[in-house]
């Protein structure tokens, strides 16, 4: 593995920010490597205000938007609320849903069964809205490319308006309103809002008409969940919400919330726990059985109902990593037996592998092999695969660039889906090895380690750590800094952790009157012994672990090799 620093912010910027904000060197440092260079700047990144929100009628077709909904409510039309099965499509789904039981008991939501009908707009969901007399559909976090379902459901008298974050075709849906900051026409400053964060401007102005009626920043926790599962920037507007949704989820969750959190015995929830505890969870409804349970679940007012709900997700996520464990193993060894570990793409294939957990073996598979990855699975009458890319490389663009082999796709720079049928698998697979290898540059071949800059133990102050817990929520565009430490030294007190001794344990100092820290390696414990023989170069980001109620500072090592 590459260790890389960030490239030197400019050191007039760097001075300036010392003076101005009286802080260290390394502070001011990470502040500029974020684009920060003067006071007005760091008050707005330190002390992120609602007030710095943008006008939600700045989105292009909101006035139409919120004018069709506010007459469905007045004339006490039927509503589907429809959204993808995912953390950022239920969260969408429950926030509007739950935003709209102020005003009307004509509300229905709807999220599509991931196995029967796929990713997205479904006839069968324009169908279920046709037989239950729904004449508005508001769809969150999909159909932005949904042009004939859209004109299937206008056949039918039903009304419809897209809130939707992806990227569009150059043909978008006839609807009545389409609200896609990522519409070329759409004049909105900020573009990388995530679903939920679109449901959250719709109910902004709708609230804005009814005279802000409703405290709308009570429903912050399901936006700052959406933003952390859907792995967004975390700058400009989405700073801001998922800053003050972690408030929320801090100082008062709804009830679906507060029962997860209290399953998982943890008092403070960051961003990075929304990631890896609630996120998975509210996952594992739509991966495992159907995210109407999510849905069931973030709209729960009742503590006792929303904990029953939990505990359910609860066993969804462990039959999920059990599920993800065993297909790993199994593609593995499907790469061993093709001779394709020099490939410079992954793609496998079996068609009694899990549809719900193929996204998260594609990122375990990336972790062994470090290339672009697809993993598909039988769908229907088709085979659907999960795509996750490499750091730099654009796997949205090497699949549309073999399209020819598929039935739809979409998606990102680094995750995408698709579907083709089962006699286009092995032309697609050889097409898609032959893009990726004459377009991946050297450079995404090997995975790298960024680095922002080098310290010394000594510069890790209480004051240090103080203002640093200030960088948070970390994220995509506003990463948790990390550091490289040179010469550091063991107490003797290194051992390899963990149930199988994966996991590397030490206590680390530079010099003899410095500081001391704790420090733990996940995935580093064969390299223990080189801590007993000699003194390390460390890449390592610093943290608090609590532990039986003793909260104490330690370094999270990334990397550590032998100093010269």
């Amino acid at each position: 593995m590459k260790w890389q620093r960030k490239q030197r912010p400019d050191t007039h910027s760097v001075h300036h920010l010392q003076d101005v904000l009286g802080v260290s060197r390394p502070i001011a440092e990470l502040l500029a490597q974020r684009g920060i260079n003067n006071y007005d700047e760091a008050k707005s990144f330190f002390r992120p205000s609602l007030n710095e929100l943008h006008d939600p009628f700045l989105l292009k077709d909101m006035d139409k938007a919120t004018d069709r909904i506010l007459q469905a409510v007045d004339k006490k039309e039927n509503i589907m609320i429809y959204g993808d099965y995912d953390v950022d499509g239920t969260t969408s789904v429950a926030l509007l849903i739950d935003y709209l039981r102020n005003f009307t008991d004509r509300t229905m939501p709807y999220i599509p069964d991931r196995y029967k009908e796929g990713y997205g707009l479904s006839y069968d969901g324009l169908d279920t809205a046709y037989q239950k007399g729904v004449s508005l559909i508001i769809c969150l976090d999909c159909g932005i490319k949904a042009v004939d379902k859209v004109a299937y459901a206008k056949e039918r008298n039903i009304d419809m308006i897209i809130c939707d974050h992806h990227l569009p075709n150059e043909k978008v849906p006839n609807a009545l309103a389409v609200i896609d900051p990522k519409q070329k026409d759409c004049p909105y400053p900020y573009k990388e809002l995530c679903g939920c964060g679109i449901g959250f401007k719709l109910i902004s102005a709708i609230d804005k008409l009814k005279g802000n009626t409703i405290e709308i920043a009570s429903y912050l926790d399901l936006v700052a969940i959406a933003i952390g599962a859907d792995i967004v920037p975390i700058d400009g507007e989405n700073r801001i919400l998922a800053y003050h949704g972690l408030k929320k989820i801090n100082d008062g969750a709804r009830a679906g919330i507060q029962a997860m959190m209290d399953l998982s015995k943890k008092k403070y929830f960051t961003i990075t726990d929304v990631v890896f505890i609630l996120g998975p969870r509210i996952n594992a409804a739509g991966r495992m059985r159907h995210g109407s349970h999510a849905v069931e679940l973030l709209t729960q007012k009742k503590i006792n109902t929303a904990t029953d709900i939990s505990k359910e997700l609860e066993v969804f996520n462990s039959d999920r990593k059990q599920a993800d464990k065993t297909i790993t193993a199994e593609a593995k060894l499907q790469i061993e037996e093709n001779q394709e570990e020099d490939a410079a793409t992954t793609v496998v294939y079996d068609e009694n592998w899990h549809k719900g957990v193929i996204g998260i073996v594609a990122s375990r598979l990336i972790e062994t092999y470090y290339r672009p990855t697809l993993v598909f699975t039988k769908s229907g009458d088709h085979l659907a695969a999960s795509a996750r890319s490499v750091r730099g490389f654009d796997i949205y663009e090497a699949i549309e660039a073999c399209s020819e082999h598929l039935v739809q796709f979409g998606g990102h720079k680094y995750a995408a889906g698709l579907t083709l049928r089962e006699d286009q698998y092995q032309g697609f697979k050889k097409s898609f090895e032959e893009q990726v290898a004459s377009t991946i540059p050297d450079e995404c071949k090997e995975p790298q380690l960024i680095y922002d800059l080098e310290l010394s133990l000594d510069d890790v102050s209480p004051k240090f750590l103080r203002i640093l817990e200030q960088f948070a929520p970390f994220g995509p565009a506003n990463l948790k800094p990390v550091f490289r430490f040179d010469r550091l030294k063991d107490t003797g007190y290194a051992k390899q952790v963990g149930k199988e001794g994966d996991h590397l344990k030490c206590h680390l100092f530079q010099h003899k009157d410095g500081n001391r820290f704790d420090a733990i390696g996940f995935g580093l414990g064969h390299q223990s012994n080189v801590l007993t023989k000699h003194p390390v170069d460390v890449v390592a980001s610093i943290e608090e672990n609590e532990w039986n109620g003793v909260i104490k500072t330690q370094l999270n090592l990334k990397s550590l090799r032998k100093s010269y």
